[in-house]
């Protein structure tokens, strides 16, 4: 089950991560900016499964990530600094008034968020 999991987990982030670059085409940075956050996220649950681990929060899942897989460096720094950052804009343009983003910087983390699932894809292809 978990090998099947782990693999429905990455099609989704990769689903989710063509509906961000749809919502950003169309000018819907709100939307990118939380599908962004998700597809990250749906990525990181199937590293996560590949050692039986799951958290039913979303601090947990962060917080499970970067003790197993950022500090011990099979997963960059940056990267690790990248998904609790997409989890606060995502919780700020869920949660947040008069919140507002920029397309550019929309655009460079929709961007970061490929390379990011590529990185996770390659370390889950390895485990």
């Amino acid at each position: 089950m978990t090998n099947e999991l782990v693999d429905y987990r990455r099609k989704r982030a990769k689903e989710t991560l063509e509906d961000a670059e749809q919502l950003f085409n169309l000018g819907s940075l709100f939307s990118a900016v939380n599908r962004i956050y998700y597809a990250m996220f749906y990525e990181v649950i199937a590293l996560l499964l590949t050692k039986n681990l799951s958290s039913p929060k979303h601090s947990g899942v962060k917080s499970l990530f970067n003790q197993e897989f950022v500090k011990s460096g099979e997963v960059s720094i940056e990267s690790g600094r990248l998904f609790s950052r997409m989890f606060d804009f995502r919780q700020k343009g869920d949660y947040e008034d008069f919140v507002s983003f920029e397309a550019d910087k929309v655009k460079e983390w929709l961007d970061d968020a490929k390379l990011f699932i590529k990185e996770l894809e390659e370390l889950i292809d390895k485990l």
